[in-house]
């Protein structure tokens, strides 16, 4: 069984910052790529951002200049600091990792195991 505990969300005016963390714990081998998805109301769930094993990231055009993703796949540790946020990232935020991905498959298969996610609002 493998837990993945997200938590830094909240109500940020428009402009602001705030940093989310996630911690995975429990039956884990290893992971070979662990990101942020989110997801807003009626929309479809998109990943923000993700790093690999390998130490190489992604991020999704839209946070590409606000957005850092940092961790120690490692360590099972992943942290995304979010800055200059805008009313349209409000969502929920959630952890993800995956097992078993290869260069850009780490950004397109779906991942094996989630957090609960944690909310984001932002003000304008």
């Amino acid at each position: 069984q493998v837990q993945l505990v997200e938590s830094g969300g909240g109500l940020v005016q428009a402009g602001g910052s705030l940093r989310l963390s996630c911690e995975a714990s429990g039956s884990i081998f290893s992971f070979n790529a662990m990101g942020w998805y989110r997801q807003a109301p009626g929309t479809e769930r998109e990943l923000v951002a993700a790093i690999s094993s390998g130490g190489s990231t992604y991020l999704a055009n839209s946070v590409v200049g606000r957005f850092t993703i940092s961790g120690d796949i490692t360590k099972n540790t992943l942290a995304l600091q979010m800055n200059r946020l805008k009313p349209e990232d409000t969502a929920m935020y959630y952890c993800a990792a995956i097992e078993d991905c290869s260069g850009y498959q780490c950004y397109t298969n779906d991942y094996d195991y989630w957090g609960q996610g944690t909310q984001v609002t932002v003000s304008s």
